[in-house]
């Protein structure tokens, strides 16, 4: 009976700590947010994302909180001989959390490292180019999104995107998009959505915008969106991000279905910001 009586006490007391898990998460979060936001990281982010002071002052001090978290909760480390700097880490955390003002509280939670590289980076492919023949590449990168725990950026092109906003090319959001598509295991175009009754609505939306894009780059039409995003699903939602946040009074006006969802997920309104 004692035997018993420990057995239901200890899965109590897992069930207690499976509940209360979330709310000590959340205390911890906002212990870090009211720490006093650094002068230095003010300039940097001044300095290196030209829409910040075009955000309303709620989001911004949203925006600060969630990049305090960020690097409380990130490593980054160097490659190719690259030596991190402040200004490295809080221009690449100040573009990603852009991502989280929609306050779903979770900070990329399969990332733990962000690899940086000096400049384009290159890594082996390898290639099936026929039957039974395998064939090994050397590609040139600038980023990638792993499924693991890991991120990998090029600082030479955050540099780039960070001062060419508006162009719709932005590799810190198009790599932390698949981060959010890829938190339930899965790199499909479909991040976690609130309800279950917007998937259906998603699905439709995504599914149609993606074939426009697919039928439009190979008949050379113009497009607010870079023909990247017909490689397949993952990347279209990561190109849509990019252009959503750089491009928004563009998308909108050419894409007004699918600007309405990307404003559904990321509960903002980039147009107010150009």
């Amino acid at each position: 009976m004692v035997e018993i009586i420990a057995v239901f006490m200890l899965i109590g007391l897992i069930v207690i700590g499976i509940l209360a898990n979330p709310i000590l998460v959340k205390q911890r979060h906002n212990r870090v947010k009211r720490r006093p936001f650094p002068p230095l990281w003010s300039a940097i982010i001044e300095n290196h994302l030209p829409i910040y002071l075009q955000l309303s002052p709620d989001e911004r001090r949203r925006l600060q909180g969630h990049i305090q978290v960020f690097l409380a909760q990130k490593q980054f480390i160097g490659c190719g001989g690259l030596q991190v700097t402040p200004e490295m880490k809080v221009t690449i955390a100040a573009v990603a959390c852009l991502l989280l003002l929609n306050e779903r509280g979770k900070y990329f939670p399969k990332l733990r490292s962000i690899l940086i590289y000096p400049r384009t980076y290159f890594v082996n492919q390898t290639v099936a180019t026929g039957n039974y023949v395998v064939e090994e590449k050397r590609e040139a990168r600038l980023g990638e999104s792993w499924t693991q725990d890991q991120l990998i950026l090029s600082w030479e092109q955050v540099e780039k995107d960070t001062g060419n906003w508006q162009d719709g090319h932005n590799v810190v959001l198009h790599e932390f998009a698949h981060q959010l598509d890829q938190e339930d295991g899965t790199a499909n175009g479909v991040p976690i959505l609130q309800r279950n009754s917007e998937y259906t609505v998603w699905a439709q939306v995504m599914t149609a915008e993606y074939q426009q894009l697919c039928d439009d780059i190979p008949r050379n039409v113009k497009t607010v969106m870079d023909g990247y995003g017909t490689i397949n699903p993952a990347e279209f939602f990561a190109v849509a991000t990019e252009t959503f946040y750089e491009k928004p009074r563009q998308l909108r006006g050419k894409h007004p279905a699918l600007y309405e969802q990307l404003q559904r997920y990321y509960q903002l309104d980039p147009v107010q910001w150009t």
